[in-house]
């Protein structure tokens, strides 16, 4: 069987003010939705207490077709297994995925993924920036048709991938907000990943390939941000991937961003170049392919600064003319002001001259060649 990541989710510790909603999650039933980018009719869903520092238990995990926000659809309702049995005891630190399961998955379609949890962590593994709606009731409620009583929350918890049997490859998307989707809807799945995804099915040539987004908001190459920094995650939020080909870096505005001290951006700079180095190295000791993206602009946002931009065009110009990458995506290119290159495009920017906005992500995935995921 060849297993096919078709979604994913970079976890990480949950900070204070992301933590779950009363009733919280142990003795709690916890529905989750997600857009898978390729279809296949076996699926297997992973589980992860990362961050945890006591054991987590999942005492039922059904996957059911999403009617939209709590509600699935029931004749799609299935339960998943752990070595044949209807619950998993995670360790601390660690993951667990489930027993392969006969379901036909659909290409850019909604899943539903519902856990009953029995004992919980206190420090909380998930993913803060899902711009998506979760659902989390007290009591057993794993098969329920709706939720009723639920309480609503824009965050994902415990989920961390989901593979499909396919023949394919996917493309791996790591960085940080931009990529993670700040600025785009919630429950629209318009991060331009999402967009990408949708250009591929469309295309004749790569319906085959799967998006994963490894975005983390605030996230850093180096060092200083949330989330482990992308050098400390690459093995496993891209490297073991199912199926992962390619991998797109768009990271190091957050490690230039910080960079407050005088002469302190320019030393970013090159350290960010060592450290691109060093992941390229990486993905390429796997016989994966690494595509380069420039740093938008941010003039105007909180990252604003002479410094800071120096750094930034420093950094554009190694990922543009070093030949280190497999290719070049030019983001910058599309995203900046012709009349302030320095600035986003008015028409793409959310307004905090940093995040670009629904049009700006679209931009960012039109500007794709697709024909560096037919080779």
């Amino acid at each position: 069987m060849h297993w096919l990541g078709t979604w994913a989710a970079s976890v990480q510790l949950t900070e204070p003010r992301n933590m779950p909603p009363a009733p919280g999650l142990a003795g709690s039933t916890l529905r989750q939705v997600i857009h898978t980018s390729v279809g296949g009719p076996l699926v297997r869903v992973r589980f992860s207490n990362a961050f945890g520092t006591s054991p987590l238990a999942i005492t039922a995990a059904h996957v059911a077709r999403s009617r939209g926000g709590h509600a699935i659809e029931v004749t799609s309702d299935r339960r998943l297994t752990f070595a044949g049995a209807d619950s998993v005891f995670i360790a601390p630190g660690a993951t667990a995925t489930s027993d392969p399961l006969e379901y036909g998955v659909a290409a850019l379609s909604d899943l539903a993924l519902t856990i009953q949890i029995g004992a919980a962590p206190a420090d909380v593994t998930g993913h803060p920036g899902s711009r998506t709606t979760s659902y989390l009731q007290a009591g057993q409620w794993a098969s329920a048709a709706e939720l009723p009583a639920a309480v609503a929350t824009d965050h994902w918890y415990v989920i961390a991938g989901l593979d499909v049997v396919a023949d394919g490859a996917a493309v791996v998307t790591l960085g940080n907000s931009i990529t993670d989707g700040r600025g785009s809807g919630t429950n629209r799945n318009d991060r331009w990943p999402d967009n990408l995804a949708r250009r591929l099915q469309a295309d004749p040539r790569t319906g085959h390939v799967a998006v994963l987004n490894s975005g983390i908001g605030g996230n850093t190459v180096i060092g200083g941000g949330l989330g482990p920094t992308a050098l400390a995650r690459l093995d496993r939020d891209v490297l073991t991937q199912a199926g992962a080909r390619w991998v797109i870096l768009l990271e190091g505005v957050n490690d230039i961003g910080g960079a407050r001290e005088p002469g302190q951006a320019a030393v970013v700079a090159q350290n960010l170049l060592v450290a691109y180095r060093e992941i390229i190295a990486r993905v390429h000791a796997r016989g994966l392919r690494i595509y380069g993206a420039t740093l938008p602009p941010f003039g105007g946002s909180q990252y604003d600064g002479a410094e800071r931009e120096a750094a930034r065009q420093t950094v554009n110009r190694w990922i543009r003319g070093s030949g280190a990458f497999d290719a070049v995506i030019d983001f910058d290119a599309v995203l900046r002001d012709p009349a302030q290159p320095a600035r986003l495009l008015p028409a793409a920017d959310t307004g905090d001259h940093l995040h670009p906005n629904e049009a700006g992500y679209r931009l960012m995935a039109d500007a794709i060649d697709l024909a560096l995921f037919t080779r």
